[in-house]
């Protein structure tokens, strides 16, 4: 029997991800299509209207994803709530890239996740 050694990879953002996959010996037309799936993240938006909570939900799922909304969702009615966006890179461009294809309001939305990925994960 032998000693696989399995662990953990800490991979922080895509350079993390792009350097352990070259790593391995990928081939390099490969890297690029794979780092940003090998990178999953929470995001958090705060002051979201219900029912483009559940919009932002529906599309995540549809693409794998998921987000985590309020149970009492339905009843908020005009009130705002917090959501938490979950899924790799890849499924979060996707997601903005549909959430585009919505009204203003969800647009934005998706202009604020394409900044934050931006900001955090392409340094």
């Amino acid at each position: 029997m032998s000693d696989h050694n399995p662990r953990f990879v800490d991979i922080r953002n895509l350079q993390d991800a792009k350097r352990e996959i070259e790593s391995i010996g990928c081939a390099p037309e490969s890297v690029d299509i794979m780092a940003p799936k090998a990178v999953f993240r929470i995001i958090k938006l705060d002051d979201v209207l219900p029912q483009d909570a559940i919009i932002i939900k529906q599309d995540m799922l549809s693409i794998g994803g998921e987000v985590a909304i309020p149970r009492d969702v339905f009843e908020l009615r005009d009130k705002s709530c917090s959501i938490l966006i979950m899924g790799t890179v890849r499924q979060l461009y996707e997601l903005a890239g549909k959430l585009d294809r919505h009204y203003m309001r969800i647009r934005r939305i998706s202009s604020e996740i394409l900044d934050v990925i931006e900001r955090h994960l392409l340094r």
